[in-house]
């Protein structure tokens, strides 16, 4: 999915970050976020932060919001030990 990078929902940043994962919404097992708040559109270029903070629990993965320099975006990480490295988030 292709995704405007001025004008976002976290629903819409998240289901490209489990599509690079190769998982789905029918994957997540918990979500801090409420059903309409994924839904919320805010401006996700650079600037300051406008999305509201999130975790969000697969079976294998763990997604959360990342930010260089105002630029929102979500990432992963294993949610079990796997040997594979963390590489930085965020910065700016």
């Amino acid at each position: 999915m292709a995704v405007n990078l001025e004008d976002a929902s976290w629903r819409e940043l998240i289901t490209d970050a489990m599509a690079r994962a190769g998982e789905t919404w029918a994957d997540v097992v918990a979500c801090t976020l409420e059903e309409h708040e994924l839904d919320v559109r805010f401006d996700d270029g650079f600037g300051i932060e406008e999305g509201k903070p999130f975790t969000v629990w697969t079976h294998n993965r763990v997604y959360f919001p990342s930010c260089y320099d105002g630029s929102e975006d979500c990432v992963s990480v294993s949610r079990r030990p796997d040997g594979k490295p963390t590489y930085h988030v965020g910065g700016g």
